[in-house]
């Protein structure tokens, strides 16, 4: 087992002192806009992004049966889960691939699933949302589940807010941390 654990650590190491890409100030320039675009996108009007939403639906769906099928308790984590690590997990892979701009880029859509989620929070007590199939949200709403298990239904706007937040944090540091990869980079790359 110690050779496995050095062996790992080896590779994160090497990976570490492997350079980025080059960044170019376009890249840095359209992940920006991307960034106000969705966090505009995400938290007025309709709340919607269209493609980015439409594709966290299908992952958070997709996640139910998935997480489901180890545990009939996971099943109702497993929509939340699923619709954060496909986006977590895309941007690992850029950064394995040490590309700097593709991971900043998953990143921001990992954040901006921040607002999805603290929507769907939010509602835990309402009920206002439609719900995919059209299923009463009375009977099957996540979040209800989630925080009724917890004990905690009555602080659904509160976590709302906090993760929330938390989106917005993800996603400003995506951006400058992109800033700072390219200010970081050699000139004569």
């Amino acid at each position: 087992m110690p050779d496995l654990l050095r062996g790992l650590w080896g590779r994160i190491v090497d990976l570490h002192e492997r350079d980025w890409q080059r960044v170019s100030g376009a890249a840095i320039a359209a992940t920006a806009a991307f960034a106000v675009f969705i966090g505009w996108s995400a938290n007025s009007g309709d709340r919607w992004v269209l493609l980015l939403d439409n594709a966290n639906l299908a992952f958070h769906e997709a996640g139910h049966p998935f997480f489901g099928s180890f545990s009939e308790r996971l099943a109702v984590y497993g929509g939340t889960l699923g619709q954060l690590l496909f986006p977590l997990f895309t941007a690992i892979g850029f950064w394995v691939r040490r590309e700097a701009a593709s991971c900043a880029v998953c990143a921001i859509w990992f954040g901006e699933n921040f607002f999805n989620i603290a929507r769907y929070m939010a509602d835990a007590r309402a009920h206002q949302l439609p719900l995919v199939g059209g299923l009463d949200p009375g009977l099957y709403h996540d979040w209800t589940e989630i925080f009724v298990r917890w004990g905690l239904l009555r602080q659904d706007l509160r976590i709302a807010g906090f993760v929330s937040s938390g989106g917005w944090i993800v996603i400003l540091c995506a951006v400058a941390w992109l800033a700072w990869t390219w200010y970081r980079q050699p000139e004569d790359s």
